[in-house]
């Protein structure tokens, strides 16, 4: 089934909206934040005032404004005009300086080795042409810069959990139907060979999981389908955390090699 990246113009006025669809991702934050900031800042002890970062498909701005409270120098890219015009009312709104384009992964607007820091979440298993992402995040990373990541493995078990759960089944679906197609999602030795052939040498990977269990999980998605709690808060009570489990999603992070 074909994805419908369109949906990201149509729901931009969800980003930052308790109610709204797009609004999920904001309780994902918390975990991938954790994850990108403990890498950064604490394991390579990067100092992140002034530090230039780029967030590949911004939406409406959560992670990039994470890395802005910190200090850094953010900008961030994303196809969606819509999406990009909520990013920088709410960045504006929170007194937060982002520099927000119009851009696709495949061709970044931006020279070379313009950035520290790199990241990209929500997107890979999105883009129309992985290989050339990949080249065009290695392009534009200053060397020894890092690149991090957030995608879906393609499994059964994500089959089951995204694809059917999440998406097909009327009981418990909650995303729309043509969101992901599973055949785009990458298996971790597909993503650490495009890095490697494009000089992003792997430091290390962790999965996410929910700590809520699968019984509770499909209690909290039938509450949510019966209007009982918003698109956040079934998000924020499935709870999910850093994990040994790469299974379903998984987060990383690579260096340039140096020159």
């Amino acid at each position: 089934m074909p994805i419908d990246n369109n949906l990201y113009d149509r729901m931009a006025d969800s980003w930052w909206d308790e109610t709204g669809f797009l609004h999920i991702l904001a309780a994902l934050i918390p975990p991938r934040f954790g994850y990108m900031r403990r890498v950064l800042f604490d394991e390579l002890g990067i100092d992140p005032h002034g530090l230039r970062t780029l967030d590949i498909g911004c939406g409406g701005g959560g992670l990039a404004e994470e890395f802005a409270r910190l200090g850094c120098d953010v900008s961030g890219i994303d196809p969606s005009l819509e999406s990009l015009g909520a990013a920088w009312t709410h960045a504006k709104e929170q007194g937060l300086r982002i520099d927000y384009r119009q851009g696709r992964g495949e061709a970044i607007p931006f020279a070379d080795a313009s950035f520290d820091v790199a990241y990209s979440c929500d997107v890979l298993e999105h883009v129309a042409d992985l290989p050339r992402v990949i080249a065009e995040t290695a392009r534009i990373l200053k060397p020894g810069g890092i690149f991090l990541y957030d995608t879906i493995n393609r499994t059964w078990r994500s089959k089951l959990v995204v694809i059917k759960l999440f998406q097909e089944w009327s009981g418990t679906s909650f995303m729309p139907p043509d969101l992901h197609d599973w055949s785009l999602f990458i298996k971790p030795r597909e993503l650490l060979g495009l890095l490697d052939r494009n000089g992003l040498r792997h430091r290390g990977m962790t999965g996410l999981s929910p700590a809520a269990g699968p019984l509770r999980i499909f209690q909290i998605l039938r509450a949510r389908k019966r209007g009982e709690m918003s698109y956040a808060e079934a998000a924020r009570r499935i709870d999910l955390h850093e994990s040994g489990d790469t299974n379903i999603v998984y987060l990383g992070h690579a260096v340039k090699f140096e020159a």
